[in-house]
């Protein structure tokens, strides 16, 4: 597939003077109709977004849509109090300017962004203005900086011979590694702020993300750092100099890192009872109904994870009694007991057919890749060019310890670079081959590669000209607490749907592309994500309190009701409730994030069924999938009504 020709509106264009301030009068003059005046609005906005926050800039590949963006990645976030409130001026000068163009003077393409920039600024206004949030985001200063580098180097012009980057790139990632130090000191002087006013994070982010997420960085910085470039820079003239200043820089960076961990030690009680994580009741529907665009309270959304819990449950019993009966296993279903005993039985039977090596194992999911594209080629779901492969790759290093497998987008705004389904290598370890049993690989490999987030995000690449520049955007940040998450919703929830799209009967198929063992998987995925949506509620609006979530997550995700319970005589039982409650802390840090999977994907499929009523016998599967990608990654609460019209 070709890489992103994005069309930047030359009346556009000429807006980049509005990202010093408001749109001039002569350039809003200067359109001569409601579309052109929004699109000069829409595009200013744009720009400033990616050099307001320079890392969600690094991600989009920013510098490969404007000049003005070029050396946007030598930077980080200023937060700073006054820059700040000259942000927070900016946007409710933008929303004036909103005011002043009217919906139904719009294209409907125009409406719907019409209606995705106002959420934005909104949620951007409601972090600044209204929840501080600045005041409490730990595991945004920790995270951001690596995220960062670590885009940087992902997105390196490839030198030929296992090099990566130009001399350029290389002393932008210098210079932005540089700015730590800086960006440290404000965000202590933040922190402090919060505190004085009783806006406190969390103890758990404060230790887990802040003071361990603070010392591995260190590392990072005083060591990892300069051994990958090394590798990446090899021999060329401009090496050694940029080694040099790469390790001043990465040098001071640990030393503010380990100077952060004391600092959020000293001054904060990682052992206080109080728990300060859940977002409250009005924030949680706030964000539902602004961010998600899902009109549903949180009581009928706490009501509804239950019901779809008790959905998947009741299909991955049965579809666990059948492996079991055709494997001759002679396991009772008959109570609720029963049937989580047996499920764990048939799942550790499944696991005993693991790859015997990494080699293989890569393999399989490559295996899985070519037959599910063979799949969606066969019953016509998308119109698959002869040239699209799935390939998998490992991981890089730097990334092993925080994922198993992953699917990284290339930057959407480059011309070069491709996106990445990435698989972490076990490094032949016999347990972990285990836990990559043949009949769970294919669901992982659905959703990360054909037809999730691979295909997904390859098409909208290929028709970006047909997706405005708006709907790529993740305000807030990249992945963290002070993420608005809408992005999620259209993503995660395409890749859920991608698992249950591909588990639909056809002939001669009872569980369409998956075989009964596969299946047991695919339902295994579905269930976590329904779980989410039940806890999540619950620990943000109290209806749940975090230890009552654990438990909950232990009984229906690992079949385990008291693994809590018998943690400290059972090893199994410690390792579920450790891995449950590390979960909950990714939940109760991300509000809403948890429940975008499920509602993502659901939304999907209510979208497909009112589109099939209208289209009839004219209803084309690829016709509804292309036309859905085409929309971007937006929630389709934005756009129901114009998709159905």
């Amino acid at each position: 597939m070709q890489r992103r020709d994005f069309l930047v509106l030359s009346a556009a264009s000429g807006a980049a003077a509005g990202l010093t301030g408001l749109l001039s009068p002569s350039a809003l003059a200067a359109a001569r109709t409601a579309d052109e005046r929004f699109a000069a609005i829409r595009e200013a906005y744009f720009l400033r977004t990616l050099r307001l926050n320079p890392v969600t800039s690094t991600y989009l590949g920013g510098n490969g849509y404007s000049p003005v963006l070029a050396r946007v990645n030598e930077h980080l976030r200023d937060w700073r109090a006054g820059a700040l409130a000259a942000e927070a001026k900016y946007y409710r000068g933008l929303e004036t300017e909103l005011r002043a163009v009217r919906p139904q003077d719009l294209s409907a393409a125009s409406r719907i962004d019409h209606t995705v920039l106002q959420a934005q600024i909104g949620f951007n206004l409601h972090q600044i203005s209204d929840l501080r949030y600045h005041e409490r985001s730990v595991d945004t200063y920790v995270a951001e900086p690596f995220r960062g580098v670590d885009l940087q180097i992902q997105q390196m012009t490839d030198a030929g011979s296992g090099m990566l980057g130009t001399e350029n790139e290389w002393a932008q990632v210098a210079a932005r590694v540089a700015a730590i130090p800086k960006f440290l000191a404000v965000a202590k002087e933040n922190l402090l702020a919060g505190k004085r006013s009783g806006n406190i994070p969390d103890r758990r982010m404060v230790q887990f993300d802040g003071i361990d997420g603070s010392r591995a960085n260190a590392e990072f910085f005083a060591s990892t750092l300069g051994a990958t470039a090394k590798a990446f820079l090899g021999t060329r003239p401009f090496a050694t100099k940029m080694l040099g200043r790469l390790g001043d820089a990465g040098a001071k960076a640990a030393e503010s890192y380990r100077g952060f961990a004391d600092f959020l030690s000293k001054n904060f009680d990682v052992n206080e009872k109080a728990d300060r994580f859940a977002s409250g009741e009005k924030e949680y529907q706030w964000r539902v109904t602004n961010c998600l665009r899902v009109n549903r309270s949180v009581a009928e959304l706490f009501d509804y994870g239950a019901a779809q819990v008790a959905l998947y449950e009741a299909k991955i019993f049965e579809a666990a009694e059948r492996v079991a009966t055709d494997a001759k296993l002679g396991l009772a279903f008959g109570t609720d007991a029963e049937k989580r005993v047996s499920i764990k039985a048939v799942m550790n039977h499944l696991s005993k057919e693991s790859p015997k090596d990494d080699e293989e194992l890569f393999r399989w999911y490559r295996e899985a890749g070519e037959r599910a594209v063979a799949y969606g080629r066969e019953h016509r779901l998308f119109d698959i060019p002869a040239t699209y492969r799935l390939d998998v790759v490992p991981t890089p290093p730097v990334l092993r310890s925080t994922i198993d497998a992953a699917y990284y987008m290339a930057p959407p705004f480059k011309k070069a670079g491709i996106g990445r389904f990435y698989l972490t290598p076990t490094e032949n370890d016999p347990a972990a081959l285990r836990l990559n049993n043949r009949a769970s690989v294919a669901d992982t490999a659905i959703h990360e590669g054909f037809p999730g987030h691979d295909w997904h995000f390859k098409f909208m690449t290929e028709h970006a000209r047909e997706i405005s520049n708006i709907r790529w955007l993740t305000p807030g940040e990249v992945e963290g607490s002070a993420s608005m998450w809408e992005d999620s919703m259209a993503a995660e929830g395409w890749g859920l749907w991608a698992e249950e799209l591909m588990a639909e009967p056809v002939p001669g198929r009872p569980y369409g592309f998956y075989t009964p063992e596969e299946y047991l998987y695919e339902l295994q995925g579905q269930l976590l994500r329904a779980v989410r949506v039940r806890v999540d509620t619950g620990i943000h609006t109290g209806r749940m309190s975090f230890d009552e979530a654990v438990d909950y997550f232990t009984a229906h995700v690992a079949f385990a009701p008291d693994a809590c319970a018998q943690a400290g005589s059972d090893d199994e039982a410690r390792a579920i409730c450790g891995s449950s409650r590390r979960a909950m802390y990714r939940y109760s840090k991300w509000p809403t994030q948890a429940i975008t999977y499920n509602l993502g994907k659901n939304e999907i499929l209510s979208l497909r069924e009112a589109f099939k009523a209208k289209a009839g016998a004219d209803y084309s599967a690829k016709d509804f999938h292309e036309r859905l990608m085409k929309m971007g990654t937006i929630p389709a609460g934005y756009f129901r009504e114009e998709f159905l019209r």
